[in-house]
């Protein structure tokens, strides 16, 4: 398979197309979690995490939340990983766009509807990352070090993305996070998702734009 282009960059070049994709693959991002929790079938991988850090220190969950952030994106220095505009607007467009679907979406009582929401907000979740990863302007903290992961060791990102899923679920459910079924498939299918949709999703540019800087 191709090699996949994800450096970031300069938000200048072909900035309209560029953001537009960055905002609507965070809102569908934000919204994907929505519908998992709602699903009500298990937490994905980090939030397991979040949860059993939240019981371990008694700090709230949005706290904790951004501290595992802050600790992620230090991971990033020896990776030279760069952030860039997706990694700020990573934490506001995703926070409100899962208030936003949380707000007008009820857990439902069938447990097939449930089964549902699980499966489209993991499926919608890989297509999402692709999508605003693939506007080249910078991932997330976390997809950062997927990415930043991926580049360094030559590793497929499907690779990279799963052990990191694995290795974060299995640390959350010592803390005591809550695991379930739901858990286990977003953790074993995200990354082959998101390599999956990439190529299709990725920004390039075209002569006579300015291609990546040289690392």
């Amino acid at each position: 398979m191709a090699t996949v282009e994800l450096h970031p960059l300069p938000v200048t070049v072909q900035p309209g197309r560029r953001l537009v994709r960055l905002a609507v693959g965070l809102a569908l991002y934000g919204m994907s979690m929505g519908l998992q929790v709602r699903g009500a079938l298990g937490l994905n991988p980090w939030d397991v995490l979040h949860q059993g850090l939240t019981q371990l220190t008694g700090m709230s969950f949005g706290l904790i939340t951004m501290i595992t952030g802050a600790v992620v994106l230090l991971c990033w220095i020896p990776l030279r990983q760069r952030p860039g505009v997706g990694t700020v607007a990573n934490v506001v467009v995703i926070g409100v766009s899962v208030d936003a679907t949380l707000a007008v979406l009820a857990t439902p009582e069938s447990l097939l509807a449930r089964i549902v929401l699980m499966v489209a907000g993991i499926v919608l979740n890989g297509v999402a990352a692709a999508l605003y990863i693939g506007a080249r302007l910078g991932p997330g903290p976390r997809d950062g070090l997927m990415t930043g992961l991926s580049r360094r060791t030559g590793w497929s990102l499907r690779l990279t993305r799963t052990g990191i899923e694995l290795t974060v679920l299995v640390i959350g459910w010592l803390l005591g996070g809550t695991v379930g079924v739901g858990t286990v498939l977003y953790a074993i299918s995200i990354g082959p998702l998101t390599q999956a949709f990439l190529p299709f999703l990725v920004w390039r540019p075209t002569a006579p734009e300015v291609a990546a800087p040289a690392s």
